[in-house]
């Protein structure tokens, strides 16, 4: 039972702190990194760039990625006032339909932003937005299989706040080597996603979706999880050799060998490892993203 239940009132509007938990400040981490991986590896001086710079932070985090949650936590309302009925939503803290409000008035209000910064901001941020709801939403409501959710999450983490970055410095589309950075290390992200599902696998498996785990099992699951960030990390340590740039490259490859000897401990007992992989080789995963981005550089 909802908390305003239980003390006998209906809130008619959404509690202040409560939007706060909804749009999940901690998960903004993750794309505003890459945007600013993408901003450096423009290799254009920041000055005269400030707001636009800070616009598009606040575009990667605060507020696509806070769509992204927003609209995510209403199509699963009914799931989690069986398994977490103390959210924002099933609680009564956000009542009514103001969730879904929430989730809409975020993607115009992110869609206005964007538009400030130039086409092909606003052309990564419609991307992003499509998939952000495409991923909770139905009828495509990706996150009900693995595959096509997880690679969602990635392009909308990874890449395509790398490639709004560098375009904020340029004035246009980046060139080939950053596109091709922010591509493969969205589809390495592809396999953080699949060790997330690992603390839901219970749950997917008695409602139906189709997580990695849930398909795979848990063994198979992070095989495919490990392969996803290693193989996409040593495409990059080739072409930063083939860019000229061998120590960046050697800097990239002791990331990733670092990863792969924690790789060998999370297999041993990966559901009860998974988490503290995430603290450590997903830290490692995304120094390597930074060392790519300087790299890049001209």
């Amino acid at each position: 039972m909802s908390a305003s239940l239980q003390t006998g009132t209906i809130r008619s509007f959404p509690q202040p702190a409560a939007v706060g938990e909804l749009l999940k400040p901690i998960t903004w981490f993750a794309p505003m990194w890459a945007f600013v991986c993408g901003t450096l590896s423009a290799g254009r001086p920041a000055a005269g760039h400030w707001p636009q710079i800070l616009l598009g932070v606040a575009l990667a985090g605060p507020l696509v990625c806070a769509t992204s949650q927003a609209a995510n936590d209403w199509y699963d309302r009914h799931v989690d006032a069986i398994n977490e009925p103390n959210r924002p939503i099933p609680s009564g803290r956000i009542p009514g339909s103001w969730g879904l409000f929430i989730a809409i008035g975020w993607t115009l209000l992110s869609l206005l932003v964007a538009a400030s910064l130039g086409t092909v901001c606003f052309a990564a941020a419609c991307i992003g937005l499509a998939l952000a709801w495409a991923y909770s939403a139905p009828p495509l409501r990706l996150k009900a299989n693995g595959w096509w959710g997880n690679a969602a999450c990635g392009a909308c983490y990874e890449g395509l706040p790398w490639v709004t970055g560098a375009a904020i410095l340029l004035g246009h589309l980046p060139a080939w080597p950053i596109l091709a950075a922010a591509a493969l290390y969205s589809i390495g992200a592809h396999g953080i996603m699949t060790l997330n599902d690992f603390k839901s696998v219970d749950g997917d498996l008695a409602m139906g979706i189709r997580s990695l785990p849930a398909q795979l099992g848990i063994k198979g699951a992070v095989l495919v999880a490990c392969v996803a960030m290693a193989i996409p990390q040593a495409a990059v340590i080739v072409m930063l050799d083939a860019l000229g740039k061998p120590i960046h490259a050697a800097c990239v490859g002791g990331v990733l060998f670092a990863q792969v000897i924690l790789m060998g401990r999370l297999l041993r007992q990966p559901r009860e490892r998974a988490p503290w992989y995430n603290g450590t080789g997903t830290t490692l995963y995304v120094a390597g993203m930074m060392i790519t981005a300087f790299a890049l550089r001209p």
